[in-house]
């Protein structure tokens, strides 16, 4: 299965993520990948794959990372019908308790609205935070949500199971 990787980070928690737990779970889930930043993307990536995971760390109060944010306009316009797409981010369950995890939540509104499927959403259980975007219901986040600032310990485990879930999911 192949699948292309857009992801954005300023202070390059989310590419450590990705590039230390998320890239090697996928190799040896039998994924191809290809990896962008989301400052380097074009109308064409999104016509190159039908499966897609989108990496976004949420900032302060419940913003998108900057190079999300100003892709938003163009993000708002693509037509993800027949594309699925997972999602991953980061966020403080601590300092900003009251926006954990929002950009995901931010990003899952757009696609389900412009027809995309997401895959991949990943259990609240475990996770103290007062509100967040990424809710998908009262059991569930839209996707795999990690804190890298009070809960580094458990990302690893987080990310293989979260990727074998994928395989899963994209081969149902």
């Amino acid at each position: 299965m192949e699948v292309k990787i857009i992801f954005g980070t300023d202070t390059g928690n989310t590419d450590h993520v990705l590039n230390t737990y998320i890239l090697g779970e996928l190799e040896n889930n039998g994924f191809e990948h290809e990896v962008i930043e989301v400052d380097r993307i074009t109308t064409e990536d999104w016509k190159s794959h039908n499966f897609y995971i989108l990496g976004i760390p949420t900032w302060y109060d419940g913003l998108l990372q900057s190079s999300w944010e100003e892709y938003f306009e163009d993000f708002q316009a693509i037509d993800f019908t027949g594309k699925t797409l997972a999602l991953f981010g980061l966020g403080d369950q601590i300092g900003y308790e009251e926006w954990f995890c929002d950009g995901i939540g931010i990003l899952a509104e757009e696609i389900i609205k412009n027809g995309g499927k997401i895959i991949g959403h990943w259990p609240r259980e475990g996770y103290e935070y007062e509100g967040s975007k990424a809710i998908l219901n009262e059991d569930t986040f839209y996707g795999l949500c990690l804190d890298e600032d009070n809960e580094s310990n458990l990302t690893l485990e987080r990310c293989q199971q979260w990727v074998k879930q994928l395989k899963n999911e994209i081969n149902e």
